[in-house]
């Protein structure tokens, strides 16, 4: 299957800008890239928006310009001619664009410096950031179930906030309710419980649809390398060997057990 010059220009922003997703799409059969490549280049677009600018007025207008895209395509409107925008808007349908309005809204953490209210707070932003990603990108490659899809997702997504708490607090933010070895192992934790609860169902997720959840390959090792050694959290040292990660990528695909 060939890809048109917006699914390449998505294809590329995703492998520069966030590599592992990349590699997790180029696992996937050819036919799914062409759902993948476009939500993920959204991914890197929301993601990146609060930090392009150290203006907060000028950030909340790009994240609005995204749930303005996104509006676009839940209500049919005319959609806005954009190399991400348009091959999403091919792709997604109107139920699931109106789904990750909620998932741009929740990036506005992102733009200020107050840590998360309470744990409910922190567990919403990941549950919308990680989750939602996760049920529009299987729901638009097959049949899934989204309480499914959430419990991965937010694993998923702790998974990875865990490796980014680093550079999160360099930039001034407060990623952590909770930073002791204690706080981190607990999070961790409930990580590896929505994805043990996940699995439990794994059969409400079509074959089509785990192509999806190659995404996340490699939470289960974050995961539990974070309850082990938690310390690793704050040292930037949260990882697999590339031998480790490429190898539980290719099996994940290879065997479709997630």
């Amino acid at each position: 299957m060939s890809f048109d010059p917006d699914l390449t220009a998505c294809a590329a922003l995703v492998e520069q800008a966030d590599p592992d997703r990349f590699l997790a799409a180029m696992a996937a059969p050819v036919a799914a890239r062409r759902v993948l490549f476009p939500l993920y280049a959204l991914n890197v677009e929301v993601s990146r928006a609060p930090w392009v600018t150290q203006e907060p007025m000028i950030a909340e207008m790009r994240l609005q310009w995204w749930r303005d895209a996104l509006e676009e395509i839940a209500e049919g409107k005319t959609v806005r001619r954009h190399q991400v925008v348009t091959p999403l808007a091919e792709v997604l349908s109107p139920d699931l664009a109106a789904y990750l309005d909620q998932y741009v809204s929740v990036r506005r953490w992102d733009i200020y410096k107050d840590p998360f209210e309470d744990e409910a707070h922190l567990d919403n932003y990941i549950d919308y950031s990680s989750g939602a990603l996760m049920v529009a990108a299987a729901q638009s490659l097959g049949p899934a179930d989204a309480d499914v899809l959430r419990d991965y997702g937010y694993a998923v997504g702790v998974a990875n906030w865990l490796v980014a708490v680093p550079e999160l607090e360099a930039r001034g933010r407060i990623p952590l309710l909770d930073g002791t070895a204690s706080g981190v192992r607990q999070l961790a934790q409930s990580g590896l419980e929505r994805l043990s609860k996940a699995r439990r169902n794994r059969s409400a997720i079509s074959k089509e649809a785990r192509a999806a959840l190659l995404a996340g390959w490699q939470a289960e090792a974050l995961l539990k390398q974070a309850v082990a050694q938690p310390e690793r959290v704050a040292d930037g040292t949260l990882g697999q060997s590339e031998f480790r990660r490429r190898t539980g990528l290719m099996w994940q695909a290879a065997t479709g057990r997630w």
